[in-house]
C-alpha cells in the first residue's frame, strides 16, 4: 500500500493521466464516424451495427493519443488508478437501457448511446478535479435528449456532431485545466 495521502494519489492521477485527454480525443473520432454513418441511407439494422462498430477503435485510438500526449495508462502503487477504470466500467450498466431503446426504435440508438456517453463523464469531474466533465456531461446528455426528442429526421448525424464537438470542447478545457493544475503543483 502506498504511503501517499489521498490528495497526493489523486494529484498523481491528474498529472500522469492528463485528465484523460487521450480517451476524450479518441471518443471524438468515434463520434465523427457515427455522425457520418447516420447521414447515409442504410437500413436501420445496418446503421445500428455500424454504430457499435464505430466505437471499436476507441481503445487503439486512446493508446495512440496517449503516446502523443505522453499519458500513463497504469500508475503502479496508486489505488486510485483502479477507480478510474471502475468509473468507466459503470457505463456498462446503462447498456440494458440501450438494448430496450434498440428494441423499441432503432433510430433512437444514437441518442441513447450519447446520453450514456455523457452521463458516464459526470464522476470524472470529481476524479480529475475539473468541472469540465460535469458541465459537458450535462451538455451531451441533455443536448442529445433534446435533439432526439425533436426528431430531426433520424437525428443521429446531429447527435453525433453534437457529441464530437462537445468532446473537442471538453478536450481543450481539460487540457487547459491540466496545465493549470501542473503549474500550481510545480511550486
Amino acid at each position: 500500500m502506498s504511503n501517499k495521502t489521498f490528495q497526493e494519489m489523486r494529484s498523481e492521477i491528474i498529472l500522469r493521466n492528463k485528465n484523460g485527454i487521450n480517451f476524450i480525443l479518441a471518443a471524438s473520432i468515434c463520434w465523427i464516424i457515427i455522425s457520418f454513418l447516420w447521414t447515409s441511407h442504410m437500413n436501420s439494422g445496418k446503421l445500428v451495427l455500424y454504430t457499435f462498430m464505430a466505437t471499436m477503435p476507441l481503445l487503439p485510438l486512446a493508446f495512440v493519443f496517449g503516446k502523443i500526449f505522453k499519458t500513463d495508462w497504469k500508475i503502479e502503487n496508486n489505488p486510485l488508478n483502479d477507480l478510474g477504470l471502475w468509473l468507466n466500467f459503470a457505463q456498462l450498466f446503462y447498456f440494458p437501457l440501450l438494448i430496450v431503446v434498440l428494441m423499441k426504435n432503432h433510430s433512437d440508438m444514437p441518442m441513447a448511446l450519447a446520453i450514456i456517453t455523457g452521463a458516464h463523464f459526470f464522476p470524472y469531474a470529481w476524479f480529475y478535479q475539473t468541472k469540465a466533465y460535469a458541465v459537458m456531461a450535462g451538455v451531451i446528455s441533455l443536448g442529445s435528449a433534446y435533439i432526439g426528442y425533436q426528431g430531426y429526421g433520424h437525428g443521429g448525424h446531429w447527435i453525433g456532431a453534437l457529441v464530437a464537438v462537445s468532446l473537442w470542447i471538453l478536450a481543450i478545457w481539460i487540457y487547459r485545466d491540466y496545465n493549470q493544475f501542473r503549474k500550481e503543483h510545480k511550486r
